[in-house]
């Protein structure tokens, strides 16, 4: 008798609790929010998120290691999902001009929940003290030069309009690989529109300049400030978008 798995089914109604979580699991591999390679959160962590036992989450990821969606090695559990999600032509991967610049660089993303810096909670319209999703990347060569880095802090409008992006509330403990690549399509899927407004100033060293990007959608609401830090000896720098939301 063949295995059944969670691509065959659309319904999860009268599955084992269980299997509904696994089924989750799948979508949000298939959305982007857990890549393809990355290491899936710990299990007490989605057991916070999907409010069930941490034995019912390791039922759910035994039935995606025996469906090959995820595999366990020394790394913990990662993603296996084949192939890259579908994106339109718009697609701009998050945060614009944070992507590593130079061949065999080492990146690494993650995302906390915490107070952001006053600049950034000024701008986003957040109050004294409340915290919020942060998003933290940084790019080196092999050798440990640093390249870029880049933190960004989202607003309240964001977590709760981008539903991909309030997922990771639960999961924004600093250690766990957080890219967030698609971030700009999932504000597009929730209907917005994406403007931003860039400003370039040296970094006091004069070997860095600094980009201050804020973005808001059309309604004027911002949705995340951005500081990224880049080596002005080795990158140029050319941004301007303006994403619509999918019609």
């Amino acid at each position: 008798m063949a295995r059944t798995t969670p691509h065959d089914h659309s319904e999860t109604e009268g599955q084992p609790l269980y299997w509904r979580i696994a089924t989750q699991l799948l979508g949000e591999l298939r959305d982007g929010t857990l890549p393809p390679g990355e290491r899936l959160p710990a299990e007490r962590q989605l057991a916070r998120h999907f409010e069930v036992s941490r034995e019912t989450v390791r039922q759910a990821l035994e039935v995606l290691r025996h469906s090959g969606l995820v595999a366990t090695d020394r790394r913990g559990s990662h993603a296996t999902l084949p192939g890259r999600p579908v994106e339109s032509p718009v697609s701009l991967a998050f945060p614009v001009g944070a992507g590593p610049t130079e061949h065999g660089a080492v990146d690494r993303a993650t995302v906390t929940w915490e107070e952001p810096s006053p600049e950034h909670a000024a701008a986003l319209g957040l109050a004294p003290h409340r915290p919020t999703l942060v998003h933290r990347y940084e790019s080196a060569s092999p050798d440990g030069h640093a390249l870029r880095s880049a933190v960004t802090s989202f607003s309240a409008v964001a977590l709760t309009e981008v539903e991909e992006l309030g997922r990771y509330r639960d999961r924004a403990d600093g250690c766990a690989a957080a890219q967030l690549r698609r971030a700009y399509d999932w504000m597009r899927k929730a209907g917005l529109t994406l403007h931003h407004r860039d400003s370039i100033t040296q970094v006091a060293d004069a070997s860095s300049v600094r980009v201050t990007r804020r973005v808001h959608d059309q309604y004027a609401r911002p949705l995340e400030i951005t500081d990224l830090v880049v080596d002005a000896q080795q990158d140029a720098l050319v941004y301007e978008f303006t994403v619509p939301a999918a019609g």
